[in-house]
């Protein structure tokens, strides 16, 4: 298996990329911060934490905060390990150049 088939066709958008890495160092992250710090619209954001919560390797946590409603995301242990064995292929596929 060559290093590119290491790579996880769930992390290949940048925006996966950038879900998964501010995930990756804050335990939980809400909808509104993630939407600002990655410049998304809505849709664009709602389609990748959809996608990223079907693997399993986010979770969703809705509550109210006040009257207004709260949608907050955390990565799962599954998601840690898919995302760490990621950046490692990555890691070894720059290192082959």
């Amino acid at each position: 298996m060559s290093q590119i088939d290491q790579l996880n066709k769930a992390f290949e958008s940048r925006v996966r990329l950038g879900i998964m890495s501010m995930l990756m160092v804050n335990d939980w992250l809400d909808y509104k911060t993630i939407k600002e710090q990655l410049a998304l619209t809505d849709g664009n954001l709602a389609s990748h934490v959809n996608g990223l919560e079907k693997l399993e390797y986010i979770e969703v946590r809705k509550r109210f905060i006040g009257k207004k409603t709260n949608t907050s995301y955390k990565i799962t242990p599954l998601g840690k390990q898919a995302f760490q064995s990621h950046i490692n292929a990555l890691e070894k596929l720059i290192n082959q150049l």
